[in-house]
């Protein structure tokens, strides 16, 4: 998927009834609307977060003074975030969304963690996706200086977390559905006041492995049951980049079971789509995905010290080249695509997916256990 491909900022809100993007034209409003829920999502977070594990649990749990202070600053930038957000949509004579209810998997201060690298990671791959489509330049600029600042939460976070920071030089942008496949398990419900926008949603894929991934490694992924491997005779593996699809070494196992071998030219915080051929990565030919996938090694003792209170933890080094990133890894959420199953009708959230709910939540577990 090229950076001109790319489309709005993720949809964790706003799903219009089975209705194709194409018919829908999307404005600047809507993309503000778009990362305004992904503000609130995040901010939500943090809130929760911050009021269920302390800093006593943190310190415990290794991640000594001024670790809460940052995170709990982290927390304020993304509630600056969702107020500025806010205000710019008011002044422009657009209605904001509100807040959603949301579901975070996190049990400790290192799943917190765990799952806050996550969706630092995907918001910094939605605004970077949503860039090319924003015409304001005064709201492509506010939009870059939030991209910029998110991408500083994923590096610190990924530090904490024993990943390289920056993991590769240059990140990777999602296209509106791919994010929304990604974040809607997190939306147990929304205001019906929310606005509507059409969003698909593609078929789960989730990944099962229990070892750090790394070129070369094998992984085995599963599509969720929405989705009809027999019909689709040409499976292809393609990782997201912002130069286009790399694409990967596909094994079709039956059941909706493929393996899959980690290619050259990808790291850190990554993603993978099934597709229909090995010609794009794009929405009308994505048929399940994306899976998060976690390459990249730990990182050892960088020198940091009690400089960024995080002594008791290996801090990373420079980051390594992607053709030798081992790692942790994740999985995604599910959906349908615009070509394919129609979504169900939706105001900011994913609706009864239970199925889909387990999947990608049992991922996020998963994903957090390798990470921590």
């Amino acid at each position: 998927m090229k950076l001109s491909h790319v489309t709005v900022l993720g949809a964790i809100t706003g799903l219009a009834q089975a209705t194709p993007m194409a018919k829908r034209a999307v404005t600047n409003a809507d993309i503000l609307n778009y990362a305004l829920t992904l503000e609130h999502l995040e901010a939500t977070f943090y809130e929760q977060g911050l009021k269920n594990y302390t800093q006593e649990a943190f310190m415990k749990a290794g991640y000594k003074d001024p670790f809460y202070s940052n995170l709990k600053q982290v927390g304020s930038d993304e509630k600056m975030h969702e107020e500025f957000l806010t205000k710019a949509l008011k002044a422009a004579g657009a209605h904001p969304v509100e807040r959603c209810t949301y579901s975070f998997p996190a049990t400790d201060p290192k799943s917190f963690l765990a799952l806050a690298s996550v969706l630092e990671g995907v918001g910094v791959s939605a605004y970077l996706g949503a860039a090319g489509e924003i015409m304001n330049k005064t709201y492509l600029t506010a939009a870059g200086s939030i991209l910029t600042d998110e991408a500083r939460h994923s590096a610190y976070l990924r530090a904490a977390l024993k990943k390289v920071p920056f993991a590769q030089p240059f990140d990777n942008p999602l296209d509106l559905n791919e994010v929304y496949t990604v974040a809607s398990p997190f939306i147990a419900s929304c205001p019906s006041s929310n606005g509507k926008l059409p969003v698909k949603a593609f078929p789960a894929l989730t990944m099962d492995s229990d070892k750090s991934l790394m070129t070369g490694s094998m992984v085995q992924l599963m599509a969720d049951k929405s989705f009809d491997g027999s019909s689709a005779k040409d499976i292809h593996a393609a990782f997201i980049t912002v130069t286009g699809p790399v694409w990967a070494e596909l094994k079709d196992n039956g059941d909706n079971k493929y393996s899959v071998t980690i290619p050259k030219g990808v790291a850190g915080q990554s993603y993978v789509v099934l597709t229909k051929d090995n010609t794009k990565a794009t929405d009308d030919n994505i048929v399940a995905g994306p899976a998060i996938v976690e390459i990249g090694q730990e990182q050892k003792m960088g020198g940091m010290g009690e400089m960024d209170g995080m002594s008791s933890m290996s801090m990373p080094s420079t980051a390594m080249s992607t053709s030798s990133m081992p790692s942790g890894s994740m999985t995604s959420g599910s959906m349908t695509s615009s070509s394919m199953m129609p979504s169900s009708s939706f105001n900011g959230a994913p609706g009864k997916r239970s199925d889909m709910m387990t999947s990608v939540l049992g991922g996020v577990f998963m994903a957090a256990a390798m990470l921590v």
